[in-house]
């Protein structure tokens, strides 16, 4: 099926000096945007390709696995990097070293992550509400970035009591931010429900100094299009809508540039089951690469197979062989037992995938809630928050 859309406005995005050519960033996500699922992603459509979530301290340590998890490859010519941090010198030390050591060309820092090991000690989507620990970590990371652009992306709040989105966003602007990113929904949500567009839409008619993007519930071309004219912003951030499917980044390029008439219509990638088996397989190449290891590349994949199956008539016993999948070889295997020919299944394998969640209440430090500044106790809890690890 073909929409045609009318140009209404340019299609491409500017954050600092880097300009790209159609308004879409991959978003961060711990596990998945390692540089073989980006490198799959922009081999099927343009767009900005973002790390999943570095911790700063860990960066400055120079903990092994976050020096992996920073690399990139050759053809990923703007490499962005995303940032988890709760202490201003920390976040400012590890933004100084990417940028000292030419190590990346783009630094998003997160303020989004629901995770409870992560918003229970103030960090991720918690930490906006103190606006003084907020403003200092952007304005320390800025400087320590020096000439590269630093973004923001962060949600709504802690939940519909707790917003904090309009003065986070004020506040980044004010403290020299390249872009800010707003995920539709608050911690509380996680990723329940719908994304709320209209707030996403009340952020960028307050913010006018720097762009703004939305984020949550793109699953299609036409999505990222609607959000665009619904809303006004200046871009679109894609996150689970892509889980399985790299190929919707080819589709949303040929939206925006619908949109814009460079081309006459919209084309969706519709792939058979034997395309999708190809795009398995090439993953996992890739990850073989990253790695370094054809099993951590295999066991890897493991989690992405029901994604891809997604709609497909796939029989339940080989999807729990791929899900175990071994080596190479064995992969070959199986996905030769696949009737490659099965078309694509249509609705059945769109719309939302991966874990929704259900509303809870946020995890928090005790008394979070009770002023928007931070005390002395809570510098020192916040302080712990500078885990280790990698999440959100």
């Amino acid at each position: 099926m073909t929409t045609v859309h009318t140009p209404v406005s340019s299609g491409s995005l500017t954050i600092g000096p880097i300009s790209v050519d159609v308004p879409v960033v991959l978003a961060p996500m711990a596990g998945i945007t390692n540089t073989a699922f980006r490198r799959l992603c922009r081999e099927y459509g343009a767009g900005l390709y973002v790390s999943e979530m570095i911790t700063s301290r860990a960066l400055v340590e120079r903990t092994p696995a976050s020096m992996r998890l920073i690399s990139h490859h050759e053809s990923e010519t703007t490499r962005s990097i995303q940032l988890y941090g709760v202490d201003p010198t920390t976040v400012g030390e590890a933004a100084r070293m990417l940028a000292a050591e030419g190590l990346a060309d783009h630094i998003d820092l997160n303020f989004g992550c629901p995770v409870p090991k992560v918003t229970r000690k103030g960090g991720g989507a918690a930490l906006p509400w103190k606006t003084d620990l907020f403003r200092d970590i952007i304005e320390s990371a800025v400087v320590g970035a020096g000439p590269l652009p630093v973004t923001v992306k962060m949600r709504k709040g802690i939940d519909s009591d707790h917003l904090t989105f309009i003065e986070a966003g004020k506040i980044a602007a004010g403290s020299g931010v390249a872009s800010i990113a707003l995920h539709g929904r608050t911690a509380s949500e996680f990723y329940s429900g719908v994304a709320d567009w209209n707030a996403i839409g009340e952020l960028k008619a307050a913010i006018s100094d720097v762009p703004v993007l939305g984020n949550g519930d793109i699953w299609s071309g036409d999505d990222a299009i609607r959000m665009v004219e619904q809303t006004g912003v200046d871009g679109v951030v894609v996150g689970r809508g892509c889980l399985g499917r790299p190929w919707l980044f080819s589709d949303l390029t040929s939206a925006f540039r619908a949109r814009t008439g460079e081309i006459d219509s919209v084309s969706h990638v519709q792939p058979n089951l034997g395309q999708v088996a190809v795009a398995i397989r090439r993953h996992t190449e890739l990850l073989v690469e990253f790695f370094d290891s054809e099993e951590r590349a295999c066991r890897d994949i493991r989690k992405h197979i029901a994604w891809y199956f997604k709609g497909y008539s796939v029989g339940s016993e080989l999807r729990s062989q791929l899900a175990l999948v071994q080596s190479l070889a064995h992969m070959d295997d199986l996905l030769g037992q696949l009737d490659g020919s099965l078309p694509y299944p249509g609705r059945d394998a769109e719309g939302p995938r991966g874990r929704a969640g259900t509303p809870k209440r946020c995890a928090l430090p005790d008394r979070w809630l009770e002023s928007r500044t931070l005390d002395t106790a809570e510098r020192s809890l916040v302080a712990e928050a500078e885990i280790d690890a990698s999440g959100g």
